[in-house]
């Protein structure tokens, strides 16, 4: 029985490979410097993925796509993360949250 393989982005694919150009960098001290400035940028480009993610889940469900629908478009989540994640939702938010509730119980 063949296996189905999802089809990866084009952006993903570039992404990947912009990685294995930074490990491709034969010079340890130029590939250190390169990958520190990814590095210290990261946080913001989690933060815009996130907000492009949470946009385009917000779109799907104004378009009356169901909460399991957009959860197997973003693919290994459940329905109720697709929610949180549509609210801007992270998972270091929902974990204070539930402390928070669980103090006040």
């Amino acid at each position: 029985m063949p296996s189905e393989e999802k089809e990866v982005p084009e952006e993903v694919t570039r992404l990947k490979e912009a990685i294995a150009a930074f490990a491709a960098i034969e010079d340890d001290a130029a590939c250190t410097t390169a990958v520190s400035e990814v590095l210290r940028e990261w946080p913001e480009f989690g933060r815009q993925l996130r907000e492009l993610r949470q946009k385009r889940v917000n779109a799907l469900r104004g378009r009356e796509r169901t909460w399991s629908e957009i959860a197997e478009i973003i693919g290994d989540v459940t329905p109720e993360r697709a929610q949180q994640i549509s609210k801007g939702l992270s998972g270091a938010q929902r974990k204070k949250n539930e402390r928070a509730k669980k103090a006040t119980e």
